[in-house]
């Protein structure tokens, strides 16, 4: 192989390598030597990482849908017993909207931006962002 091949080959690589960790995710983050885990509550977070550089409140769509069957009764057909009644379905979809939070912890030069999400009170995902460099 030469060696134009081979420095090809090793600068794609290094670029697919890298561009599977933009926008990554971590199931915990450590914070003044402490780790915020999935799961804890905005007061545990706060007390482990302290205040974040930003925070921002957004609703996110949820779909709920329900069914309720009811029996078609015809008023001139006699009652039966055999269980073959008749009957229809009626689904019903309601969008509603769930309150989320995101922070956003700055953890130095060098380092990624942070993006904490919290449903319903409590750290639900943690993303990873661009590198910090300023």
């Amino acid at each position: 192989m030469s060696t134009h091949l081979v420095r090809t080959a090793a600068v794609i690589f290094a670029f697919l390598a890298s561009s599977f960790f933009t926008g990554a995710s971590a199931q915990s983050l450590r914070c003044k030597g402490d780790l915020a885990q999935i799961g804890n509550s905005k007061g545990t977070i706060l007390q482990k990482c302290g205040e974040p550089v930003m925070k921002d409140t957004f609703c996110k769509p949820v779909q709920n849908t329900s069914s309720t069957t009811t029996p078609i009764v015809t008023p001139a057909a006699p009652v039966t017993t055999t269980g073959n009644s008749a009957s229809t379905t009626t689904n019903v979809t309601v969008n509603t909207c769930q309150q989320v939070e995101e922070w956003t912890y700055n953890p130095g030069y060098g380092q990624f931006m942070t993006m904490l999400l919290f449903e319903g009170g409590s750290l639900a995902s943690i993303r990873y962002g661009d590198r910090v460099t300023r």
